[in-house]
This record gives structure tokens, sequence and C-alpha cells, in this order.
């Protein structure tokens, strides 16, 4: 595994988050920001956001393989959600893990979550983009 993820003493301790990514390795991995779009460019979800983050999900897991690399890799992953309030964080951790379940995967959590007014699409509602370090 080329991440270690590290709470370092001194900084708070947030359990859905880690302060610092310890990346090793030789390709880094840039993923563009993914929406809710099915592998035909449909919209996954409309107006549900659990829905929405699942879709961005499988969409980064997809990604990450045909790179060869997996979750395992992420060094940072970064979630834009329209219109966030703390409220909808429960829709946000159950897309993560209804994600997590189908790839198989332990649940990765943003390392950075910000609210927004808008995405270029209007039905989307989040938009989840990664980079990753593999060996």
């Amino acid at each position: 595994m080329a991440i270690t993820l590290v709470n370092p003493n001194g900084l708070a301790e947030i359990d859905a988050y880690r302060q610092v990514s310890i990346a090793t390795g030789s390709k880094l991995v840039f993923i563009a920001g993914q929406v809710a779009w099915d592998p035909d460019g449909v919209t996954v979800g409309e107006g549900d956001l659990a829905a929405q983050v699942e879709q961005c999900y499988l969409n980064i897991g997809t990604a990450l393989a045909e790179v060869g690399g997996s979750f395992d890799d992420v060094a940072k992953l970064t979630v834009y959600v329209v219109d966030w309030t703390p409220d909808k964080m429960s829709l946000l951790l159950e897309g993560i893990t209804r994600a997590a379940a189908k790839l198989g995967v332990t649940p990765v959590p943003p390392a950075t979550l910000l609210g927004v007014a808008a995405l270029d699409v209007p039905d989307h509602l989040v938009e989840v983009e990664a980079t990753a370090v593999i060996g």
C-alpha cells in the first residue's frame, strides 16, 4: 500500500478523517471530479444525495482500476456538495458506505469537504475528485 493515514499528536482527532496522508510510490494519478453519471452519461439518483455520492465513488473506483490502482492508493479525496449543511453528513456517509460495500473496500471519507452553490449540471448534487499514488 502506497498510502499511510495519520492523526499526529497535537492535532484534533476526527473519526471520519485523518489529518495527514503519507504517499510513497512512483505513479501520481489525478482523477478529475466525478459526478453521478453512469457509463452512458445519464445522471444516477436525481435528487438523492446518497445515491449520487455512491455513483461518484463507483466512478472513482472504475478510474482507479483502469490505471492499476484501488482506494488503498488514494492520498486525497475532495468532495464538493451543492448547498452543503451538516445535516447532510449522514447521506454523504451512507453513499460512501454503499459504494465501499459494492467495491469491497474500506470506506474512504474525503480529506476535504466543500459546500458549493452549484455544479456544472443542475441535477448534480455532488462531485468527487481524487489524487492517488500507485507504487
